[in-house]
């Protein structure tokens, strides 16, 4: 994803001593962007940063989870009481949006739409994505960062050691997909391993070591390879050449990260429980944000496919076995949907805390909760509940609840989102035809925006 952008080498001072005004490197973070053909450009440090978070829960997401009791028709939020696995965003109603009524039974979810339910296009196990997806086409429009998209995934212990990397939801084109990080360790190194010292440093030191090693021996083993293999050899050495570059533009800013790294504690190297890894993720993920490294988070609960873990939270039963249990009224569920929604209170919370503009950073961004499968394990997708919660700088409705007849899909949401962050178009990855059959109209979701 970042090949196809300028390499930066002097971020801040550097740059600005190009063009003869100096630049902090905070405004820096906030004014430059890139245009097509990987230039860099400023925009005016006044334009409002923007920001989105897709938070994906596998095995579906239940409509009578999150929809009012007594709720039929569109309306307030503030006559109604929220269900107890969402209660944790009781306080937070007027800014939250609870949609039901899309579908995407286009995508075929069964077990899982994978890739399909952040692209709104045919999914399934071993099914490579077929086009972008909706994240990280947002990455590419929303105001330039360092690193534009980041995905995170979490799991039990056991498969987040033993792949601490996979990739099941996002993509950057059809056969492209995107790997999302699952062992803190690795994502701190990343993200932080050049503002760190003693061990953390160390790791960090030698892994960017073979890095670099890698990178040249790769570039020169594909001198002299016919034409074809060449093409299919250079998208491993873009690979290598977008990880060390990333290294290279946070070490740029390494005073500016020093603010916002978070703590390494005893989660990180002793965890307890999965869900020890989880929360040092999830606070990766939005120091990330704060930081302006980021502008684009995909946070995978389960990783998109039908396993998972929450045994920190008093919840035995893991895996497979989870998706065939009813949801409303099930205390594992209401656990599982618990946890989530406090882990979006802490990132609002943590947003909220950081001053921008005449607000906050969370005036800015948007979360997007839903799940990576419909309503239910074993669905045809033709029910899929979607929470919002913030509304990007003033775009989206909050604070009330909005039925839909079911005859329009997820795209058409993720179209909206196009349209808001300043790439209009009438249809996200669906052609004529298939919109004639999946689509009763075109454009935005009208019922979501102010």
């Amino acid at each position: 994803m970042l090949s196809r952008r300028h390499l930066l080498r002097g971020i801040a001072g550097g740059f600005g001593a190009a063009i003869g005004t100096p630049l902090t490197t905070d405004q820096f973070l906030s004014a430059a962007t890139f245009s097509q053909n990987g230039d860099v450009r400023l925009t005016s440090t006044n334009s409002t940063p923007k920001r989105v978070i897709f938070f994906m829960q596998n095995q579906g997401f239940d409509p009578r989870t999150c929809v009012p009791e007594g709720a039929k028709q569109s309306g307030s939020l503030s006559k109604w009481k929220l269900p107890e696995p969402i209660q944790a965003l009781e306080p937070y109603k007027e800014r939250l949006h609870i949609i039901n009524g899309l579908h995407g039974t286009h995508t075929s979810p069964s077990h899982s739409a994978f890739f399909g339910a952040l692209g709104g296009y045919r999914g399934g196990d071993g099914v490579p994505p077929s086009a972008s997806t909706i994240d990280y086409e947002l990455s590419n429009i929303l105001p330039e960062t360092l690193m534009p998209h980041l995905c995170i995934g979490m799991d039990s212990l056991e498969n987040m050691r033993s792949k601490p990397t996979i990739a099941t939801l996002s993509a950057s084109g059809a056969g492209q997909p995107i790997f999302m990080h699952s062992n803190p360790n690795h994502l701190y190194q990343m993200l932080y391993g050049g503002i760190s010292t003693g061990e953390i440093r160390q790791q960090f030191e030698a892994r960017s070591s073979v890095m670099n090693q890698i990178e040249r021996l790769a570039a020169e083993s594909s001198r002299g390879l016919p034409a074809a293999d060449a093409k299919r050899y250079s998208q491993y050495v873009d690979g290598f050449r977008d990880v060390n570059g990333l290294r290279e533009r946070l070490a740029s800013v390494s005073d500016h990260l020093q603010k916002f790294a978070p703590d390494v504690d005893r989660r990180y190297a002793s965890p307890e429980f999965e869900t020890d890894w989880h929360d040092a993720l999830l606070d990766l993920g939005v120091s990330a944000l704060k930081a302006g490294i980021t502008n684009t988070l995909t946070i995978g609960s389960g990783r998109g496919e039908i396993f998972g873990s929450w045994k920190g939270i008093g919840v035995d039963q893991q895996g497979h076995n989870l998706g065939h249990m009813d949801q409303p009224g099930n205390p594992i569920w209401i656990k599982i949907r618990q946890y989530n929604c406090e882990m979006l209170v802490r990132t609002m919370q943590a947003l909220e805390s950081v001053p921008e503009g005449n607000g906050s950073m969370m005036d800015n961004t948007l979360i997007v909760y839903t799940s990576n499968n419909a309503d239910k394990q074993h669905t045809n997708g033709a029910n899929w509940p979607v929470m919002l919660l913030g509304n990007l700088d003033g775009a989206f409705k909050t604070g009330c609840f909005t039925q839909l007849d079911g005859k329009r899909p997820i795209n058409s949401l993720y179209t909206t989102l196009l349209n808001v962050a300043g790439k209009p178009c009438d249809r996200f990855n669906m052609n004529e035809q298939l919109a004639k059959k999946f689509d009763s109209n075109t454009g935005v979701l009208r019922e979501v925006l102010v």
